[in-house]
């Protein structure tokens, strides 16, 4: 530092001090700020010592209460009782009752209903097990189902507070039951009367009735107004509430968090669905034919017999339910159509069961749209449906692990592109063949206005050599339909579901060899060994690519993007299921030892022969233009005729 440097921050150093000295408070400031803190501390410990006071009087208060509430005497209950039945109006007695609970177990699903509301209280599938080797419950305790509507004297009414009588196949239940569904269906009605004189009118009732099948995962759901057209006020339609708090099944529960949402079809459109993952709610005014509560692999489908006037939908997430089994809540307003006549019944069934594509499709009424296949285009459901699907299915019919399933529909897979991957190899022989007379011809022409004249060679060249430039990549175009249908198949295939292979627990969610206890972003908490197998074959496999094509003129950049791929993948996909990720290994170590095959027995001095003698017959007969040359010849010559236009306006402006 030089003298003038020195100065100069000492200067700013005395600046700093004087400034600093200036600020400075008095004895008096210092005093008053003393005065200023004991003032807040005083205030702060009375605050303190204020709320001591209101929580033991609030205590004291609380203690009272409820020596008052013990002490009440039964006219007081009475009143209340009897306040609660004027609510009701017409529906008043069936607010007392025992609760009744019947067990009805199918081969399939285990229902529990209740008389309470008369709703379906649980329905677990019998073949099924959570991640956690839990008995796999579609309907959490908190589900509710419960009609309102409006009665004579504008009263509410609201069947979640009503007290239903419960009937088996017509015999009245007053205990609870388990029954078994083996070979005939089961009938399980639930009624709640209207009030006469004497107690009950047995001939005007509400009626909830479903029917249990031995081997489905159908239940029947049907809600019968009888003789109650002087009962209820008339209304286009009646309310359905349907709420369910949806319980985890899976694994990777940000996975399932992110496939679950309500699926909807409209009567006259496609089927549509609330953003999966996320919080929202919707209003559908056209009418619906079902509704839908869909998780990763299972669903509980609310279906129309005709259909449902309307519906408000609603999916959210409760932040504060911290248990690990809770995934989400969804619920449903729906408008059922009544008609003001002796006799109604709205027609629905239940859905309680896998996302399982044979299961739905048989059922009918787009219920499979479900399952993501791919149905945005036409061609990736079309390759699902009526090629991956189908033999999937008949390998199974083997019993084979599943693993080797994937093994040989990988084989048959890559068999069946074999012409393709073939057409597209040899192309890229042709290609490094021509490689240096395409060299010869790019420094024939360096300029930038002989780049027609150049591209005019080249196409001549690849004329002769028989050989399309989009050759190459045309196959690769063809194969990606079929890699994005698999991309699409294996994640929602829940025959998958807890299947293992080697070391993989379950093959429809990733696999994991170590846990780090922390998130990375955008790779996760752990690593998958079959993304990390598929990323080393897949960085093998390119290199061997760009070496082969070391000697041809790639695009700028692609090298880059060629090695930035394997990497964007293994972080893509390393929470993926490790199904998705085996294939993707297995179809690459196929594809190399496919291209080390065709390499062998593919000479590259034939094809320099080949491309010799069709030079050679080119100069013998007369060349025939294809029209694509033409039209590269007239736009040629349009180019010099303004490269000439240009240059005469110059050297005019110049004179």
């Amino acid at each position: 530092m030089d003298r003038k440097s020195i100065i100069g921050l000492i200067l700013i150093f005395l600046v700093f001090m004087g400034y600093m000295w200036w600020t400075a408070p008095t004895e008096e400031e210092l005093a008053a700020q003393r005065a200023r803190r004991d003032s807040i501390m005083r205030a702060e410990q009375m605050r303190i010592d204020s709320l001591e006071r209101a929580q033991n009087l609030s205590l004291t208060q609380e203690n009272t209460l409820e020596s008052q509430l013990q002490s009440a005497n039964d006219s007081i209950r009475l009143a209340a009782l009897a306040m609660a039945k004027n609510e009701l109006g017409a529906f008043s007695n069936n607010l007392e009752g025992d609760s009744v609970t019947i067990s009805v177990n199918t081969s399939t699903l285990n229902l529990e209903f209740s008389n309470l509301g008369a709703r379906v209280k649980s329905a677990i599938l019998s073949d099924y097990r959570t991640y956690d080797s839990l008995p796999l419950q579609l309907l959490s305790p908190s589900e509710q189902l419960n009609l309102v509507f409006l009665a004579q004297g504008n009263k509410l009414i609201n069947t979640e507070k009503l007290v239903f009588k419960t009937f088996c196949n017509n015999i009245q239940l007053t205990d609870d039951a388990t029954l078994n569904v083996e070979k005939d269906s089961l009938v399980i009605s639930m009624r709640a009367y209207t009030d006469d004189s004497t107690g009950y009118n047995e001939n005007q009732y509400l009626e909830f009735r479903y029917i249990v099948y031995p081997e489905s995962y159908l239940v029947d759901f049907d809600i019968t107004f009888h003789d109650l057209n002087n009962v209820i006020q008339v209304q286009p339609y009646v309310d359905l509430y349907w709420n369910n708090e949806l319980i985890r099944q899976e694994k990777n529960k940000e996975n399932e968090r992110r496939t679950s949402s309500i699926y909807y079809k409209p009567v006259s459109d496609d089927v549509d669905y609330i953003s999966e993952g996320r919080d929202e709610v919707e209003k559908q005014n056209t009418p619906l034919q079902w509704i839908s509560f869909k998780q990763q692999y299972f669903c509980n489908v609310l279906i129309a017999d005709k259909e449902f006037s309307n519906a408000d939908l609603e999916t959210r997430t409760n932040v504060r339910d911290t248990n690990s089994h809770y995934l989400c809540d969804m619920s449903a307003v729906i408008g059922l159509p009544y008609e003001s006549v002796a006799d109604y019944t709205v027609g629905m069934k239940f859905y309680f069961g896998p996302n399982k594509y044979r299961e739905l499709a048989d059922i009918g009424m787009q219920l499979d749209h479900q399952i993501p296949l791919g149905w945005g285009f036409f061609l990736l459901h079309w390759i699902n449906r009526f090629v991956i699907i189908p033999v999937f299915n008949f390998l199974e019919s083997f019993n084979w692990n599943y693993g080797f399933i994937i093994l040989v529909l990988t084989l048959l897979v890559k068999l069946v592109l074999f012409p393709i991957a073939f057409k597209s190899y040899r192309s890229s022989a042709v290609m490094r063949v021509l490689q240096p007379e395409i060299n010869e011809i790019n420094a024939k022409y360096p300029k930038q206005e002989d780049a027609m004249k150049k591209q005019q060679a080249v196409m001549a060249l690849y004329k002769k050599a028989g050989v399309s430039p989009m050759a190459g990549c045309l196959p690769l175009l063809l194969q990606l339909p079929i890699l994005y249908a698999m991309f699409r198949f294996f994640p929602a295939c829940i025959e998958l579901r807890q299947q293992g292979f080697w070391w993989v627990n379950d093959l429809s969610t990733y696999d994991s060899i170590l846990n780090f206890g922390f998130n990375i972003p955008l790779y996760g908490d752990h690593i998958s060994l079959w993304c990390l197998l598929m990323f080393a074959v897949n960085m093998l496999y390119t290199h061997v690519t760009m070496k082969q094509q070391a000697q041809t003129n790639t695009m700028p950049g692609m090298k880059f993007m060629m090695y930035a791929m394997p990497i964007f993948m293994l972080f893509a996909l390393n929470s993926f299921s490790a199904a998705l990720n085996y294939y993707y290994c297995l179809s690459m170590c196929i594809t190399i030892i496919q291209m080390w095959a065709i390499r062998k027995f593919t000479s590259e001095d034939k094809i320099r022969e080949k491309i010799r003698l069709a030079t050679v017959n080119a100069k013998n007969k007369p060349v025939k233009k294809s029209k694509f040359m033409q039209r590269l010849e007239e736009m040629q010559r349009m180019n010099e005729e303004l490269e000439r236009q240009r240059a005469n306006n110059k050297n005019n402006r110049k004179r």
